[in-house]
């Protein structure tokens, strides 16, 4: 069972430089969010970032908030934060399959998203999965933003002074001897 199992984690990532992440939460199940948010926050915390909030009806809803918020916000990077557990029907696929599938698809795009969504069988494995003092999905999922959000620094290429400059301060112009 998931709640005996130990997994390798990286270390967690620390900035000196400023660093900002939206957390978009779903709360449909209220208190499973709560733990989710809390160890996100914590994690974020821990690493010398800040965050901004914002909620959304439903898992299908994190990744179209998540393009929102990145075209006209100032983020580093994002974390998806929701719960959806197994019903009756086959909405529990769609809501699974097409949340995911939109995430990657921008992180594909260069965004820095950590998947924090937990895809369930019952309440009792969300419970295990989402409490900050436990296996805290929350702040894995912050903290797999943050080292995205590092290795885009890593690879970005240099900023400042690009381009062509003179040798030398004084512009010969053929024909001005």
């Amino acid at each position: 069972m998931a709640e005996s199992e130990t997994h390798h984690t990286l270390p967690a990532p620390r900035f000196d430089t400023p660093t900002r992440l939206l957390i978009v939460v779903a709360p449909y199940y209220k208190d499973i969010a709560d733990q989710l948010v809390l160890g996100a926050r914590t994690a974020i915390k821990a690493a010398g970032a800040t965050h901004d909030l914002i909620e959304v009806p439903g898992a299908l809803e994190v990744p179209s908030a998540i393009r929102l918020a990145s075209r006209g916000g100032d983020f580093d990077g994002f974390v998806a934060l929701g719960c959806v557990i197994r019903g009756e029907t086959t909405h529990y696929e769609t809501v699974c399959n097409d949340s995911s599938r939109g995430l990657m698809l921008l992180g594909l795009e260069g965004l820095c998203i950590g998947n924090g969504i937990l895809t369930v069988e019952n309440r009792r494995q969300a419970e295990v999965r989402a409490e900050a003092a436990g296996q805290n999905k929350g702040g894995g999922a912050a903290e797999a933003a943050m080292h995205l959000v590092a290795l885009s620094r890593r690879f970005s290429p240099p900023t400042g002074d690009i381009g062509f400059k003179p040798a030398t301060d004084t512009i010969l112009i053929a024909g001005n001897d």
